[in-house]
């Protein structure tokens, strides 16, 4: 067997498609598809500068006193971007027990991602003790205003059983209603259901269609399930090239199991020149974020370096991690 061959091999093995998301995330700062009641609340509202230091959308950027004070006169979006800047804890002056304070304050007043971010609170423990009936209830209502990230996280409580019965069906359920409402990780657990055949008859098909949508919407995961089966050539047509682009994307997002592939695409010549060099950069960073799949495939490159080219490696590597962080951040507080 020839090195390229053992090296897709290796890979093959160890990094397959990623599995379903099922860290429970806090819902979007903003939020563009609310029930008409929430609309109103979007009426001369603002977003908080420190919290990305980018704009955002057509939402005003307003500074943290306006921002509070309107949060203070009840305003649900405002109170809702001082949970989650009181979730990023970003001086001592903010704290998760205040976080939830703020999330509730809105939820109550029916704003959906409030509600959702609530629900998330109870569940890990954050700011106050784990309590999955006040979890089920804010999910349940941003759920009846069709909030597709209130359906993500009841998937993902069905499917672990969490203050729940287990009951797969009822997650693919979810997922699918989660999904059709347009949130991307709905999207793509619904794919990997299909993809799988967890809960559904395995189908493909379907599971292509729904990591498409999701890769559409930028979701890294789906990004590289969806190269994954190019790579591979199921469920479609085989194509590197395509492959490597979708793989490069997730890699670009901080998806570690993406960076293992893109790294050996780069090592192997698929898709893409050969670029050792830039193999090895890849996969360090996804060694150093904590994902050793591609631990055999780096020593292998390792090998055919030399200590310039190894000492630059690392360094890229270490931008590469920075990059991703930072995108990663900044999508986890994007609509």
């Amino acid at each position: 067997m020839n090195k390229s061959k053992l090296q897709a091999l290796l890979v093959n093995q160890i990094v397959g498609r990623t599995a379903i998301i099922l860290a429970l995330l806090v819902g979007a700062i903003l939020y563009r598809t609310a029930s008409a009641a929430n609309r109103d609340f979007s009426l001369d509202q603002c977003s908080l500068a420190i919290v990305t230091k980018h704009p955002m959308g057509s939402a005003r950027i307003c500074d943290p006193a306006t921002i509070r004070t309107l949060a203070k006169q009840g305003h649900a979006f405002e109170q809702n971007q001082m949970g989650m800047v009181s979730m990023l804890v970003v001086s001592p002056d903010y704290s998760p027990a205040e976080a939830l304070q703020w999330f509730e304050r809105a939820a109550r007043k029916g704003y959906a991602p409030a509600q959702v971010n609530a629900a998330v609170m109870y569940i890990n423990g954050w700011g106050t003790s784990p309590n999955y009936g006040a979890a089920l209830q804010w999910l349940h209502e941003a759920a009846r205003q069709g909030y597709g990230r209130a359906y993500y996280n009841l998937g993902i409580l069905y499917l672990q059983g969490q203050g729940v019965p287990k009951d797969v069906a009822e997650a693919a359920r979810d997922f699918l209603k989660g999904a059709e409402a347009g949130d991307s990780n709905a999207q793509t657990n619904l794919g990997y259901l299909y993809d799988s055949g967890i809960g559904v008859p395995r189908d493909l098909k379907t599971a292509v269609q729904w990591y498409t949508r999701a890769a559409d919407n930028g979701n890294a995961f789906a990004e590289n399930n969806l190269a994954d089966l190019y790579l591979r050539g199921e469920g479609l047509p085989q194509d590197d090239a395509t492959a490597f682009r979708l793989f490069h994307q997730a890699a670009a997002q901080g998806e570690t199991g993406a960076r293992i592939k893109l790294g050996y695409m780069y090592s192997a010549g698929r898709g893409t020149p050969k670029d050792l060099p830039t193999a090895y950069s890849w996969i360090v960073a996804a060694a150093t974020a904590g994902d050793k799949r591609g631990d055999d495939l780096m020593r292998s490159i390792e090998t055919q370096l030399s200590p310039a080219q190894l000492a630059q490696a690392k360094e890229n590597a270490r931008k590469l991690n920075a990059e991703g962080d930072a995108q990663l951040s900044a999508r986890a507080l994007q609509p």
